[in-house]
């Protein structure tokens, strides 16, 4: 099922030159009538699967793998919340050095920001996770069986370049969750659903309304 051909119609009068007359009508789709997941099932973890994204796939390859079918890419991008997929979408590793090397230039390797290793004391005990975002002059103090320890430098924190950082946010891109494939047809009814029109005066039918202008209603 594509999603484009489940779209209703709509005819909006015509204003090309070579119009016959004022009466006439060109049929389009009506991109402006959206479609999302219902939100009652939105924040349903149970019928969603986590998938992650391999390198060089695509939407398309996405859905047949997942559903068997390239044409319910569709269905991939709205149960993952993905509207923009130049932005939303894992680049390619080719594509993505590309990317970054355009946007940073000879900056490429620059530390970007630091964060900090992980210290344990002389028992094992967790004193400072890693991960966290610190200034480059950070330093740790703590006590470790009544002595005092300070670790500073390359000791407590490591620097993340811009390279390390947009491969890190890209990587993020790559975990999606997907509808499970046994809700999946009772999605694609609600689909239809959806998209059909109701009684308005711009009303023909259920999947076509009329309207003397270019503005479109979703009623």
């Amino acid at each position: 099922m594509s999603y484009f051909r489940e779209l209703p119609n709509v005819e909006y009068q015509s204003f090309l030159s070579d119009a016959i007359s004022s009466k006439e009508y060109l049929t389009v789709k009506n991109l402006f009538r959206r479609n999302k997941l219902r939100d009652d099932l939105q924040n349903v973890f149970t019928i969603f699967n986590k998938y992650e994204i391999v390198e060089g796939a695509r939407p398309d390859t996405v859905a047949e793998d997942f559903y068997g079918s390239a044409d319910l890419d569709w269905v991939v991008l709205m149960t993952a919340g993905i509207i923009n997929v130049r932005d939303e979408w894992p680049l390619s590793n080719y594509a993505l050095y590309q990317y970054a090397e355009q946007k940073y230039g000879d900056q490429l390797s620059d530390v970007r920001y630091y964060e900090t290793k992980e210290i344990k004391d002389s028992k094992g005990r967790l004193i400072l996770p890693a991960g966290k975002v610190v200034d480059e002059d950070f330093v740790l103090n703590y006590s470790d069986d009544g002595n005092k320890v300070s670790v500073a430098g390359t000791g407590v924190r490591i620097g993340v370049s811009n390279w390390e950082y947009e491969t890190i946010q890209n990587n993020k891109k790559s975990s999606i969750y997907l509808l499970k494939q046994g809700y999946l047809q009772q999605f694609l009814n609600d689909m239809r659903e959806i998209m059909i029109y109701g009684i308005s005066s711009e009303y023909v039918n259920e999947s076509l309304i009329r309207t003397e202008n270019t503005k479109v209603t979703i009623n």
